[in-house]
Order: C-alpha cells, then structure tokens, then sequence
C-alpha cells in the first residue's frame, strides 16, 4: 500500500508541474500592456509633488519606478521559463535570492496590494466551509433517499421521485438560485438575497455563527437542492444493480433480516460507484460554487477569481487554479484509496 501511495504522488507531482507550466504561459503570455509602467504612471500622477514636476524629469521617474516594480516582481527579464522558475522557486531574483513557491511565497496581488496568500485565506475559508457543510447536507438526504426508493422500486414513492429527481436534475444552477430567491426572497422574505453577514455587525461567538448561518441559509439550501437530482438517482441505480446480485439472494435465503442484507451486504456492494460519485461531486462543487458565490454576493473563491480575471490579476488566478488543481489530484487518490477501504476484494498496491 505505501508503495502504491509513493507512486501515485510522483504521477501526482509530475502532473502538477505539466499543469503549472502549462497554465503559468498562457496567463503570462496574455497581451495586458506594461503592468509596471501603468502603476507607475499612476503612481506619479496621483502624487501633488510629482506631477508639478517638468514633464521630462516625470518621465525620467516613471520609467524609474517602473524598472523597480518588474525586478520587485521579477518581469524585467521577456524570458518566461526563468519566470515559471521564479515562480516555482527554484531560480533566484535579481538579489540573488529565491523567493518562490518553495519557500512559502505564493506570489503579490497587483489589485490588493498584499500577498496572495493574505488575499485568498479568508475567501477560501468561506468556500471550504460553504461546500462541507452543502456535502454534509447532500449526503443525509440523498443517501437514504436513494435506497429507500430503491428497495421500494416502482412504488408511487419511487416513481414521483423519479420525476422530481429528473425535474432538478435538468434545470441548471442559476435558473434554481433566481427562483429560489424569488420565492423564499422576495415573497416569503425568510431570507436576505445576499450578504455573508448583517451589515456592521459586531457579534462574537454563537450569535455571529447564527447571523453567518442565517445569510448561508439559501445559497446552502440551492447548492443542496441542485445536487438532490443526480446523487439520488446514481444512489438509487446502485442499489438496484447491488440488490440483484446472486449474493444478496443467497443472504436472503439464508433467513438474514432484510435490514441487514440491505445495509451490510447491499450498501457496501453498491458503494464503489457511489464513493466515485460523492469524491467527485465534492471536488466538483468547489468550482460550481463559482456561480453560487456570484450570484449571493459570498466572499469566496468563486467570486474572488472572477474578480481576478477581471482584473489581469494573475498572481492570484494561477494560485486558485492550482489549488483547484491540487485538490482534483488529492481526490483522485482518495477515491483510489477508498475503493479498497470499501472493497475488500479490490486492491490498489500494485
């Protein structure tokens, strides 16, 4: 088991390099003009002392501030592979010192004006406790919804969910979140349309955990919501190819309680393709979270990168994507790993 675990994180970081280079050029090689000379000119010209300056001497400073901007952020050489190297760590700066990734620098935010790092720890937070609790949430009711009308297949239960399940599975997410809003918004006014948060508040401990928990009410209602349809039909389709397996019908011809030949004998047959669908699913929120994020108004991940985008901010845009890409990579070994935790009869040491 080590040694597989050992292998798979060299794929893994091999991956992650290719990745990383291959994103790195086509954020860098967007034609964005003169990062440094703009805020530079800006700079100059939102100063009272230096704009009174003779127009030759100005210019004689822009293009000095700018020059100490690209060696501050390492751009003052056309080279990008030397770049990706400083970025990653492994290539000094202009002082002779690395200062990449490897040593816990993730790069500067040109729009913050603080280190990446400072920027995304308080969206990603969010996001992070967004979509456990929307996972947490989903797999309560989708779970043993899913074998209930499995078991009871083709009963009017079964088929009414059936046509709900397809129902949610077919409208997309911001078509749920628009009439969700509506209804529970505007007519029923149980909850704010956005906001993580009431407004100046000063609240400390339960009571700023229950105005934080008010304001995600809806946006965890509609992530949840908008993963009932197709976690509830792959559970139920699991159940149904598990229960007409030749083992549970020995286990039922040998007397056992129907409990148990569904949940100890059924469920852990069905769980193989279910444990594919709840890994996925859950790394796959982070980035549907994206549209949630900007449409309630949250301060995550989501909304943050599409600010970045935006903005040409890519410091901050490479950091995500490879976050988003670390966590892909992690999944898929969890998912590996968890095949043989549910199955004994699969092994993955080889």
């Amino acid at each position: 088991m080590l040694k597989y675990i050992l292998k798979r994180l060299v794929y893994m970081v091999l991956v992650w390099v290719i990745l990383s280079f291959l994103m790195f050029m086509i954020y860098w090689s967007v034609p964005t003009g003169n990062r440094e000379f703009q805020e530079a000119k800006m700079e100059v010209e939102s100063n009272d002392a230096y704009r009174r300056l003779p127009a030759q001497e100005k210019r004689a400073l822009i293009e000095e501030l700018t020059l100490e901007k690209q060696y501050a952020n390492g751009t003052e050489t056309n080279n990008l592979f030397v770049r990706y190297l400083r970025w990653l760590g492994f290539y000094p700066y202009h002082d002779g010192q690395p200062r990449g990734m490897l040593q816990g620098n993730f790069g500067y935010s040109q729009i913050y004006k603080k280190d990446v790092m400072e920027v995304v720890k308080a969206p990603m937070g969010n996001t992070v406790f967004i979509n456990i609790f929307a996972t947490l949430l989903a797999l309560g009711i989708t779970i043993p919804l899913g074998i209930a009308t499995a078991v009871h297949r083709g009963s009017r239960g079964d088929k009414t969910m059936q046509v709900l399940t397809i129902i949610g599975y077919s409208l997309p997410t911001f078509i749920i979140a628009i009439l969700f809003i509506w209804i529970f918004c505007w007519n029923a006014k149980w909850f704010p349309a956005s906001g993580f948060g009431t407004p100046g508040n000063d609240f400390t401990g339960l009571k700023a955990f229950g105005d934080k928990m008010y304001y995600l009410a809806l946006p965890l209602i509609v992530m949840t919501f908008c993963s009932l349809g197709g976690m509830t039909r792959y559970v139920r389709a699991s159940m149904i190819e598990a229960l007409g397996m030749d083992c549970i019908r020995t286990a039922r011809a040998k007397g056992l309680k129907e409990r148990t030949v569904i949940y100890s004998h059924a469920w852990r047959n069905a769980l193989i393709p279910v444990i594919t669908l709840v890994v996925g699913w859950f790394l796959g929120i982070f980035s549907g979270s994206v549209m949630i994020e900007q449409i309630f108004g949250l301060n995550g991940m989501g909304n943050l990168l599409i600010t970045a985008l935006n903005a040409f901010d890519f410091e901050v845009v490479l950091f995500l994507q490879m976050f988003y890409v670390t966590l892909s990579l992690l999944g898929n070994l969890i998912i590996d790993l968890a095949y043989g935790l549910a199955d004994p009869r699969v092994r993955v040491n080889k």
